[in-house]
């Protein structure tokens, strides 16, 4: 199974308002495992980055000047994600956004029930604690001191493991599920390890057994290595 776990950074909160994608980062999960393949952009919003936006990216207009526009790199994207679930803290914003943008360019959206919400699950989870992405990092232990800044392909890394621990930790199905799929069935057998050709010989020494049978002798005839 594939999944992207995904992030964007953004102008502001409303598309509609004017507000653009500035940065996208996304990271590749087969099997609940990491693969190593990620997808980062930053992208040319074509509009001011306004304060409040740069202090908390750290992402500023001379920076974003000659990035890519989202219709240049959209195509590139989209390949990328396929059609895998996408896993995402507070999807309705990242989808909102991002059906905004393919919308703009006249491309289908992104069906909403292909977002896997991470807030959401942490919120069923555990119902009445903080739920933002630091206060996951802080529950399960994760080491997020590089997250000064947002920043969409640091915040999807970290996210990827926030996920991994909300569903119960690497492989959380793996070989464990009646009904799994054949593939982790022939992982399973190939890792069961069957009985040995000839049994390993005793390590007890000489003395150890008479140690044992003295010991035992001295119990009486009740003891119950004695009995038949």
């Amino acid at each position: 199974m594939r999944e992207i776990v995904l992030d964007t950074e953004t102008t502001g909160f409303e598309p509609g308002e004017g507000d653009r994608i500035v940065e996208i980062g996304a990271v590749e999960l087969v099997g609940h495992v990491p693969t190593g393949r990620t997808y980062h952009q930053y992208i040319n919003p074509q509009r001011a980055m306004p304060a409040e936006a740069f202090a908390v990216h750290g992402l500023g207009d001379d920076f974003l000047a000659d990035k890519p526009l989202f219709k240049d790199i959209a195509d590139d994207f989209l390949t990328f994600i396929g059609d895998a679930k996408l896993v995402i803290h507070n999807a309705a914003f990242d989808m909102k956004f991002l059906n905004a943008e393919l919308g703009w360019l006249q491309k289908p959206a992104l069906p909403m029930d292909r977002a896997v919400d991470t807030l959401i699950i942490a919120r069923r989870k555990f119902p009445g604690s903080p739920a933002s992405l630091d206060a996951l990092c802080r529950r399960f232990g994760i080491d997020n001191a590089a997250r000064t800044l947002h920043g969409a392909l640091l915040d999807s890394e970290i996210l990827a493991e926030v996920y991994l621990e909300l569903i119960g930790g690497r492989q959380p199905d793996f070989a464990l599920a009646q009904g799994g799929t054949q593939s982790s069935k022939q992982d399973a057998a190939a890792v069961r390890v069957g009985p040995r050709p000839e049994p390993l010989p005793p390590r007890i020494t000489p003395e150890e057994i008479a140690a044992h049978t003295a010991f035992v002798q001295a119990m009486g005839d009740a003891a119950l290595w004695k009995r038949a």
